[in-house]
């Protein structure tokens, strides 16, 4: 294949992942008969928490891309997903998939880090939310946090 060929083609995969992610998302809804505002540009997935033994913590699963876009002729990196929210003690598990560049992700609090540097893989990001509060999640390369490549875990006190 030539990149004129590779590039239409890798193109087509991520939107057919974006569709699959919100076709999921759409079907959740539709299930548990709540609304959503979540958009296909956002590719941002959340599925219905799955009830662990601890009828008190939950499986929160979230997907969301990490990649950067160029605005003012300058790269602004950025995760998909800039708010989770979930319950202190619920198991927490991120997959995320780098659309573009090379990055990585890291909630210092929670000595939580994983490095995503290679294109359309998923990576999974798994960690139980012990401490209550607002932490950052954020990408450690040089510049990004400082450049919007940022989110905020909110980990609510039971």
């Amino acid at each position: 294949m030539n990149k004129k060929t590779i590039i239409p083609v890798i193109i087509i995969g991520i939107f057919a992942i974006a569709a699959i992610i919100a076709f999921n998302k759409t079907n959740q809804t539709a299930k548990n008969g709540n609304a959503t505002n979540n958009t296909l540009n956002n590719n941002i997935a959340e599925t219905a928490p799955a009830v662990t033994e601890n009828k008190e913590s939950e499986v929160r699963e979230f997907a969301m891309t990490s990649f950067y876009e160029i605005v003012d002729d300058q790269p602004k990196p950025q995760y998909s997903l800039k708010e989770i929210a979930v319950k202190k003690g619920d198991l927490v598990r991120i997959k995320i998939i780098v659309t573009k560049g090379m990055h990585d992700f890291k909630i210092d609090e929670l000595g939580v880090y994983a490095d995503t540097k290679e294109l359309n893989k998923e990576y999974v990001v798994e960690f139980t939310a012990d401490k209550a509060g607002e932490f950052i999640y954020y990408c450690t390369k040089p510049s990004h946090k400082q450049n919007g490549h940022w989110g905020t875990l909110k980990v609510l006190d039971n």
